[in-house]
């Protein structure tokens, strides 16, 4: 299949999940905080199986180890220095507040390795080692995470004054950078394929600093280890898919 409808395909879906994650801003006045503490859990658990056996494995064993090592510091960076770019941004009127701006970009900046990483995982399942499963894998991670997150942004913003029409839709366009970053990796692999060891490290250094930035501390529990619980569910479960369907 066509590497452009594939991704747009894996991209899709993650896009949906946030699309469907905001829409719960219709029914609800607040997410629950132990349904939101499994949902990063899970996800969690779900996205460093997947950076390890989709991304970081098939890296190594089509490229060296230096290049594998330097996409996933690389990768790292790129998250820190959007971050900081996106802390001087100052945005007025469309959120009500600063913190509900910060909030927004904060969720969109991380959409876009996730994107690219689902992008990259087709892309490879057309050209390389990784299959259809391993990418559908990863996508199903992504998107499990991208549900609360849709919630994480419409919720707040409506219980700050917005609409719940416009609560809505800035948070299902937080999410449409993921086809973006998607069709963006078809486009660099055509030019650098030789570079896609790097790229696919790259895309799970990003990942692993989303998780062990945003994902894990919002799983954590004072009273019961709900996150560490969920992240291993996750991880054990993604971890099955990809060695019994890789």
């Amino acid at each position: 299949m066509n590497d452009y409808i594939l991704v747009l395909i894996g991209t899709g879906i993650t896009f949906l999940a946030t699309i469907l994650g905001a829409f719960i801003v219709f029914f609800i006045g607040k997410i629950s905080p132990y349904f939101n503490k499994i949902c990063m859990g899970l996800a969690s658990g779900i996205m460093i199986a997947s950076a390890i056996w989709s991304l970081i494995l098939p890296a190594l064993e089509d490229g060296t180890f230096l290049a594998v090592l330097l996409g996933l510091i690389m990768g790292m960076l790129f998250l820190i220095i959007l971050n900081i770019i996106i802390s001087k941004i100052n945005k007025h009127n469309w959120f009500n507040s600063s913190k509900m701006s910060m909030l927004f970009f904060a969720v969109t900046l991380h959409n876009i390795p996730e994107g690219m990483a689902v992008g990259l995982a087709f892309v490879l399942a057309n050209h390389s080692t990784l299959g259809v499963a391993g990418a559908f894998a990863l996508t199903i991670g992504v998107a499990v995470q991208n549900i609360p997150e849709g919630a994480a942004i419409s919720l707040p913003l409506y219980q700050n004054g917005v609409s719940k029409k416009k609560a809505f839709f800035m948070g299902a366009i937080s999410g449409g950078v993921e086809p973006i970053g998607g069709l963006l990796m078809v486009f660099m692999y055509q030019l650098l394929a030789n570079l896609l060891p790097f790229f696919l490290s790259f895309a799970a250094g990003a990942m692993i600093y989303v998780v062990a930035d945003e994902l894990i501390p919002d799983s954590h529990d004072d009273k019961i280890p709900i996150g560490a619980i969920s992240f291993m569910v996750g991880f054990l479960i993604m971890m099955s898919l990809d060695v019994l369907l890789g």
